[in-house]
């Protein structure tokens, strides 16, 4: 019995280490919209398929970051001015990318753009700490994905989400972890709705990396500030101790456990994006692959534990 669950499982995965090994035929003709390519996996991943040759049109938000990018790449990468929050800014790209691509089509859009902060207990937050990131993460990714949907139905293309870990396992406060979960969720939504026309869609969920998009100090300033506002009692209900253990905390993991070397979240988007044979869902980071995702299947228990175990306790918590 053992024997043939080995087999059977080594035949699996040497026919799927075949199949993914099969590219697309004429990558240098293909067309790929990115999101958020000032600066961390998105302006990475640009570099990256532009080095293959592909047709790479950047979206960045600052001009500064569409500067550098073109200075860093070839002159077949195009860039344009991109705010995923505003829809004039979204059709604005949209008619782009259409200009460029003629009857092509679109063959890939990677939906990357996104913003972490603010990070804190979700107590101490407003619904417009939550509403900042949901635009960015969630409702700008849907307004991207809606427009440049018939362009790449037209080249029968890929659509690549960049969701998270965060997106299976939620465990601080703020609008992160739920914009990563609704990215989870639509892309399940579109994959099932678009199969027939030919469109893949592929989830990337990324472990801890520190991008250009994970400024920390930036972030530590933003949970300062947010201390600072929240309202008396409630404070009291943590204490001061607890603000300060919590700081330290959340800085040591954003120092010492975010990887910086971004390739093992870029190397999934561009396979999702040139092999035949592309994956549902990709891991990106050993930290994903062996323990952020097997825990998300272990029992509910367990893994509240192991998540909250290295958190201070507040003043008033229950004994």
């Amino acid at each position: 019995m053992w024997l043939c669950l080995a087999i059977s499982l080594a035949l699996f995965f040497l026919i799927r280490w075949y199949l993914e090994r099969q590219t697309v035929e004429d990558l240098r003709e293909k067309y790929v919209f990115i999101t958020g390519c000032d600066s961390g996996f998105g302006n990475q991943l640009a570099r990256q398929l532009d080095f293959l040759g592909m047709q790479v049109l950047a979206g960045c938000l600052t001009q500064k970051g569409a500067a550098e990018l073109e200075r860093l790449s070839s002159e077949r990468l195009k860039t344009i001015i991109l705010d995923v929050t505003s829809t004039e800014s979204v059709v604005a790209a949209t008619e782009w990318v259409r200009g460029h691509v003629g009857n092509k089509g679109l063959w890939g859009l990677v939906n990357n753009a996104g913003v972490v902060h603010p990070v804190a207990p979700n107590e101490w937050l407003t619904k417009n700490d939550f509403v900042k990131v949901l635009d960015v993460n969630l409702v700008g990714l849907i307004d991207v994905t809606l427009h440049m949907l018939p362009l790449v139905k037209k080249a029968k293309g890929r659509v690549v989400n960049v969701a998270s870990i965060l997106g299976r396992l939620a465990f601080y406060g703020g609008g992160y972890c739920p914009s990563k979960y609704g990215v989870e969720a639509f892309s399940d939504c579109l994959r099932r709705e678009l199969r027939l026309f030919g469109v893949k869609i592929a989830i990337v969920e990324p472990g801890y990396f520190r991008t250009g998009m994970t400024n920390i100090q930036l972030n530590l300033n933003s949970l300062e500030q947010i201390w600072t506002n929240v309202p008396q009692d409630t404070k009291e209900s943590y204490g001061q101790t607890y603000f300060d253990n919590y700081y330290k905390t959340f800085k040591e993991a954003i120092t010492t456990r975010c990887s910086t070397d971004l390739y093992p979240v870029t190397d999934c988007m561009e396979h999702a994006l040139t092999s035949k044979h592309p994956r549902t869902r990709y891991s990106g980071g050993w930290d994903a692959q062996f323990f952020y995702i097997p825990l998300s299947y272990l029992p509910t228990v367990l893994v509240d534990f192991v998540l909250t175990w290295p958190w201070p306790k507040p003043v008033q918590a229950v004994q």
